[in-house]
């Protein structure tokens, strides 16, 4: 099933890196998404179907680990990649 919100490009887990990222900095949309859906208490396996378009019944295990991965980075990039990407702006 395909899911017409999923962005195009989106890996399974993120590329990670303690700065930021063309995966970031590409997928910025995302990451808004996932901690919206976390501030709405969302499951991983609904932020997987509804966000990357994987069905977390057909597979639960790849389905929470790339929400676990997407929404980690989402958090990092909240504390620590907008300093960076807002230093970049200036």
């Amino acid at each position: 099933m395909q899911y017409p919100q999923v962005e195009r490009g989106l890996q399974e887990e993120v590329p990670w890196s303690e700065s930021l990222t063309t995966y970031d900095r590409e997928h910025f949309t995302t990451y808004l998404r996932f901690l919206d859906a976390s501030a709405d208490n969302a499951s991983y396996e609904e932020m997987a179907q509804l966000i990357l378009g994987i069905d977390p019944a057909e597979e639960p295990v790849r389905a929470r680990k790339a929400a676990r991965s997407h929404l980690d980075r989402a958090n990092w990039m909240v504390t620590t990649g907008c300093k960076e990407l807002f230093s970049e702006r200036e």
